[in-house]
């Protein structure tokens, strides 16, 4: 249906489009249409938003530059027409063609405005694409990436801006409308520079930037805030007119506000400004706790995030089964802790609670075992028996050893692991290449857990002939 003019808008758009074999006719085809359906309320011109397409193939190929199509009309016959090259995905080479187009006067683009990447591919690249996409994002780029296949999402996330919530999308190609109007209103929303609009936003806040209007002498501006299910609730703020820019605080997490600027000049009229902005969901912390650098008596424990919002945490402790639990307390500030005085060889059951400023609690349990006293390996030996073969042996570890293993990691060959009961102390390691350099870790098994492994580097001989067996075998 028909689409509300999007003016006032200047930035450059720049399509990185998947051609190459990869994807089918029709996935192409459902891709451009996707394309000219987004671009069509933008009001396009050297004053206004621009476009172009650069071609994912063998080699990046610009379909046009940014300052050949000026309105709406022609830019979506443009698109309507251009044809898949097919090729091989090289999307590292196109990302690093396009760097140089986005910034260049050749390709029509010009400097001092917003530039926005919009990448549709089906998930697949032959080449690396961290590299050159940082780059672009380090130089201002805004990277919108929509994945219509199986992309890796890790890696997609990374190479999206952030947040990739709002920078990343996955979608079948035949469900692309679904997402039109979202990616819309967030392009809008990097190229409308020149308008009200919000940056930095948080759950509980966000910073409302606009055009340099007014000035102390000739007026201020008022703004109006309130969330867009509670007009009722309207709050109002009033800066000078050298002001162009104003955070907002306070604000409920995610929650759509309506905003008007209005500037109030004694010398012209300026018509209000609006935008809609919506809060982030609240951070929950912890979301995460773990537990590392376990000994006898005592393990760390961790967690993430740190949040402003969190006073201080508390850890509580206690044995498993067991009833019995101890409580720990740190600041909001730091985000781990060490438990001490515990026993061995113990399981035990760590809650971490944050207690917000607010009021409110929220908790995350893990388990922690304590190793056995003394449940490390002693003396590992080495002894030659024959070419290619070494005895390794070891004096037993303290406390209920269920058993030892010896990993063998070769230099050439593959790595191997034994297990061994606790009653045995040594091993045969065999195929170790004269000449190379191993590594032998050998650790004791226990009932909730491994102990500490002992690890020793050692080295074969190289064979030669007053070494080897055929000198002995022609005497």
């Amino acid at each position: 249906g028909p689409q509300p003019s999007i003016s006032n808008s200047e930035g450059d758009l720049l399509f990185l489009l998947d051609s190459s074999g990869s994807v089918s006719y029709y996935e192409f085809s459902r891709v451009k249409e996707f394309m000219w359906d987004l671009v069509r309320p933008f009001t396009f011109g050297p004053k206004d938003v621009q476009a172009s397409i650069i071609h994912i193939s063998t080699t990046p190929t610009m379909e046009f530059p940014f300052d050949r199509y000026l309105s709406s009309g022609t830019l979506q016959q443009a698109i309507r027409d251009t044809q898949q090259l097919m090729g091989d995905t090289n999307t590292g080479k196109a990302l690093s063609y396009a760097k140089e187009k986005l910034f260049s006067d050749e390709a029509g683009a010009r400097p001092d405005v917003p530039k926005v990447l919009v990448w549709v591919t089906d998930g697949f690249s032959t080449d690396d694409i961290s590299e050159p996409m940082q780059l672009l994002k380090d130089m201002g780029v805004t990277v919108f990436i929509v994945s219509t296949g199986r992309g890796n999402y890790l890696e997609l996330s990374a190479a999206a801006s952030q947040p990739p919530e709002k920078h990343l999308h996955f979608v079948d190609v035949d469900d692309l409308p679904i997402i039109t109007e979202e990616l819309r209103d967030a392009i809008r929303d990097v190229i409308q520079a020149n308008r009200l609009h919000a940056v930095d936003i948080t759950s509980s806040s966000f910073r409302l930037m606009w055009p340099e209007l007014l000035s102390q002498e000739t007026g201020y501006y008022t703004i109006e805030y309130a969330p867009r299910g509670d007009l009722a609730r309207k709050r109002t703020k009033q800066v000078s007119g050298a002001h162009t820019s104003l955070t907002l605080s306070n604000l409920a997490p995610e929650t759509t506000y309506e905003v008007a600027l209005i500037p109030e000049s004694n010398v012209h009229y300026f018509p209000p400004q609006t935008t809609r902005v919506t809060t982030l969901a609240e951070e929950i912390s912890p979301a995460q706790v773990l537990i590392s650098e376990s000994g006898p008596r005592s393990f760390h424990v961790s967690w993430a995030p740190t949040l402003e919002s969190v006073m201080g945490y508390q850890i509580l402790y206690g044995p498993l089964p067991g009833n019995s639990v101890k409580l720990l307390e740190v600041d909001g500030k730091h985000n781990s802790t060490v438990v001490e005085n515990l026993a061995p060889n113990t399981t035990y059951l760590v809650t971490v609670t944050a207690v917000y400023k607010s009021g409110k609690e929220k908790s995350l349990s893990a388990k922690a075992c304590t190793q056995e006293e003394g449940s490390k390996v002693r003396h590992l030996r080495f002894e030659d028996m024959g070419p290619n073969t070494l005895k390794a042996s070891w004096d037993s570890a303290d406390g209920k050893v269920l058993g030892y293993r010896v990993r063998c990691r070769r230099q050439t060959g593959p790595s191997s692991v034994i297990s061994v009961s606790p009653q045995i102390h040594s091993v045969l390691l065999t195929d170790l290449a004269s000449g190379t350099t191993n590594k032998v870790c050998v650790k004791p098994m226990y009932k909730n857990q491994a102990g500490k492994g002992l690890c020793r580097m050692v080295h074969m001989q190289p064979a030669t002939e007053a070494q080897g067996y055929k000198h002995r075998q022609r005497a």
